[in-house]
């Protein structure tokens, strides 16, 4: 179990994404594996969540060489209750599902930002360029 208490006193950016594993994830999470140390170097801690269980996490983390922490929200609670789950167009459906989202919480427990309907390509250095 990881809480935001967990992190008090650090800025920390928490990203969701739908699935482990899948080309628009993987980019994304090798992203943030290749400039994590321009997010340590603004003191943020990053975290990715997505609805994948902790096994499928655990062997994607293995897989792509991932250096920061993936998390499992399986019940997909924290997601709702962060907006990153609910209704979005997918090849022009409606349909549930996890709004691939970023938020950035400040040192005092703040949101500092919030961003959703992000795209995985470019997503890393735009938030990067934003700070």
């Amino acid at each position: 179990m990881v809480s935001l208490k967990d992190f008090a006193g650090q800025r920390v950016l928490v990203y969701f994404y739908p699935k482990a594993g899948t080309p628009g994830c993987t980019k994304q999470a090798c992203d943030f594996r290749d400039r994590l140390s321009d997010f340590s170097d603004l003191g943020i801690t990053v975290l990715g969540v997505s609805p994948d269980p902790v096994e499928a996490l655990a062997a994607f983390h293995e897989e792509e060489g991932l250096t920061f922490p993936l998390l499992s929200d399986e019940s997909k609670e924290t997601m709702s209750a962060w907006g990153a789950w609910g209704e979005k167009k997918n090849y022009g459906r409606v349909v549930q599902g996890v709004i691939r989202s970023t938020v950035i919480i400040g040192a005092d427990g703040k949101v500092e930002s919030a961003q959703y309907n992000v795209r995985a390509t470019g997503h890393v250095a735009r938030v990067l360029r934003d700070l």
